[in-house]
């Protein structure tokens, strides 16, 4: 029997590619976004389409992870018809281009607000129903930029995966006695197939990104997109990061993997969070919770 997976941020990029992948994969799949009735319903009527096209359980929900009221409507929306929720996959997310500094205080606050604040209302709303049935799965979308090398002109949106990622791994030990797998898929760089730059947030300080092109950073926010752009393989394929959700979504329980790194560029993030994980488990076994490391069934 397959899972019922609510995916957020579902509307394009990655969070599409899954949710495309999954009901293919005999899932049924809520791709949750916000405007589903505004400026996202012509990609609600794809994903209908899409749905009809191959015959799958493919939905869509109104969803807007920064609102608490949404949220909770659209659990209760997809516990109501489907009487549960297996899996949640944490996709909704944001992007930004430029120097840091040309950044507002509210523009970071708001790259918080979608990539870390929005997860936890959702795991809020999603995770009493799993724990009353002792098992599901949450899987985080994180990124190579945690632990990997990264470039300049991305750290507020760096900043905030690599707060949604510490975030996943502290829920990792807190859902485990409850029965609850966690995932997280880290992507590399693709800048084919997705919209990560084209909706990237620009400086909402244009004088003080001015000054950085007008300094000794000039050519710089130009340089550091091609430089970007020569070391992701011409044939980098987002849907490989699809394919790895179904792959983890497909896994027996008590067999998934805790990461999974899709990374065409190889910029070394599994060396780094495979370090960084050693030292936050090696830290509990020396304090003696070292069954927090292991999902009970």
């Amino acid at each position: 029997m397959g899972h019922v997976i609510l995916i957020t941020g579902a509307s394009s990029g990655f969070g599409r590619l899954a949710a495309d992948a999954l009901a293919m994969a005999g899932h049924t799949v809520y791709a949750s976004m916000r405007g589903t009735t505004g400026h996202n319903a012509a990609q609600v009527a794809a994903i209908d389409d899409f749905a009809r096209s191959n015959g799958v359980d493919l939905r869509t929900v109104e969803l807007d992870v920064g609102s608490a009221e949404s949220v909770d409507a659209a659990v209760e929306k997809i516990i109501g018809a489907a009487g549960r929720i297996d899996i949640v996959v944490h996709n909704a997310g944001h992007m930004c281009y430029g120097p840091a500094e040309a950044f507002t205080p509210k523009q970071l606050a708001d790259l918080y607000e979608v990539n870390v604040i929005g997860a936890q209302r959702v795991n809020m709303a999603v995770l009493p129903h799993m724990r009353a049935k002792r098992r599901g799965l949450v899987l985080w979308m994180s990124s190579s930029s945690v632990a990997g090398g990264t470039p300049p002109y991305l750290g507020p949106y760096f900043a905030a995966k690599a707060a949604m990622d510490a975030l996943a791994v502290t829920y990792a030990r807190e859902l485990a006695l409850w029965g609850i797998e966690t995932s997280i898929v880290v992507p590399g760089a693709f800048t084919q197939g997705t919209n990560h730059f084209s909706h990237a947030a620009t400086p909402g300080n244009p004088e003080v990104a001015d000054a950085y092109e007008a300094g000794p950073y000039a050519g710089y926010a130009e340089r550091i997109k091609k430089a970007f752009d020569a070391i992701v393989p011409a044939d980098a394929d987002p849907a490989e990061v699809a394919r790895a959700v179904v792959a983890v979504a497909d896994a027996p329980t008590g067999s998934r993997p805790f990461r999974v790194h899709v990374d065409p560029t190889q910029d070394g993030a599994d060396v780094g969070f495979a370090v960084q994980d050693r030292l936050k488990s090696e830290m509990l076994y020396r304090t003696g919770l070292d069954e927090l490391l292991s999902v009970a069934h």
